[in-house]
């Protein structure tokens, strides 16, 4: 895995969590315990903090990545992702809140400024438009993203048990004898 500093701040992982040695991370960042990270996934916090919460996973290929404090962002944009949060493969958040027991389905785009409340499953290629609001307990799809309808409970609870089986797969990679 490839951990790197940026102006003195260097990543901090919590415990059991699994970082592919492709997937790259820099700066402000902090994944709470149980964390997966992928293939060839980046999470870049060099101008703002980054905070993934627990038992959340990061699919190969993905881009997480902050906005800067600026004349047109006063404050600028962390990326802070809940508990329990699934982000599919080549998915692109940017400077966004996501709540906990979340799915971001492959491919998705979600930008700068957008919250996304608990319990809520975007679809796959979905864009997030700047400064969206997405309420709990639905399912949203499209460029840009729209509601669809309400989730179910079976879906709610498919929320969990994707991220749990992701912390089961990522448990699997730590616990492999090193390769020679």
């Amino acid at each position: 895995m490839t951990l790197r500093s940026f102006n003195g701040l260097r990543p901090r992982l919590g415990a059991r969590c699994f970082v592919d040695p492709s997937a790259v991370i820099i700066g402000d960042v902090e994944l709470d315990d149980e964390c997966s990270v992928w293939p060839m996934a980046v999470i870049r916090g060099d101008i703002h903090h980054i905070r993934i919460g627990r038992r959340s996973s990061i699919q190969d290929g993905s881009v997480l990545h902050v906005t800067h404090d600026g004349p047109h962002n006063p404050g600028g944009f962390p990326l802070v992702i809940g508990e329990e949060v699934t982000v599919g493969h080549q998915v692109t958040l940017h400077g966004c809140t996501l709540g906990d027991r979340i799915l971001v389905g492959m491919g998705s785009v979600v930008m700068d400024g957008a919250t996304v409340s608990d319990e809520v499953i975007i679809g796959a290629g979905s864009l997030v438009t700047p400064g969206t609001e997405l309420e709990s307990g639905h399912l949203y799809l499209g460029r840009p993203a729209k509601v669809v309808r309400a989730l179910d409970a079976s879906e709610r609870e498919f929320l969990r048990y994707t991220a749990g089986r992701y912390v089961d797969l990522a448990a699997t990679y730590l616990d492999q004898p090193p390769e020679s």
